[in-house]
């Protein structure tokens, strides 16, 4: 496997452990509700700011390295430049199951950008929706480590 791909998985797996174990630490907590967000204490909401943060920089790294790196060591052949073109390419080949569902995950990523300090029953929900899908996010990571693994000279660690 070349250097490159190697670093970017480096990078991925990293923000992949913490997502979890931030997924892990909460589990309890979900689903969240405004109520429940205002008695959380500072550690909590550490967590909680782990957990968007480590959502946000996996789905990142993942849109932005990760897939144009698939698409490169399996020697797809074109030029993609509109990132639609590349998520299609990865759903046709099997490296994804659904650009569509990479476009959600890409939504609520956006959601985090968005700071609602005084909605604290917005900020449950896009926490909501996000902890629901953030299983799917670390699915479709391991996901596309399996599919790279026969085109890589050694196997890549799950």
């Amino acid at each position: 496997m070349n250097s490159v791909l190697n670093e970017i998985l480096h990078i991925c797996d990293r923000h992949a452990d913490r997502l979890a174990w931030a997924m892990s630490v909460l589990h309890p907590h979900f689903p969240l509700s405004a109520q429940s967000l205002n008695v959380l204490s500072d550690v909590e909401i550490a967590v909680l700011d782990q957990f968007s943060t480590r959502f946000g920089k996996l789905q990142d790294a993942m849109g932005a390295k990760l897939f144009p790196a698939v698409l490169e060591l399996t020697k797809e052949q074109g030029e993609l430049k509109a990132f639609i073109d590349k998520l299609n390419r990865l759903e046709k080949i099997g490296a994804i199951a659904s650009a569509e569902e990479w476009l959600l995950l890409r939504e609520v990523r956006n959601a985090f950008s968005h700071d609602y300090p005084d909605d604290l029953a917005l900020q449950a929900t896009v926490l909501n929706q996000s902890y629901a899908l953030a299983a799917q996010l670390l699915s479709i990571y391991e996901g596309i480590k399996v599919f790279i693994e026969p085109y890589c000279s050694r196997k890549v660690s799950t």
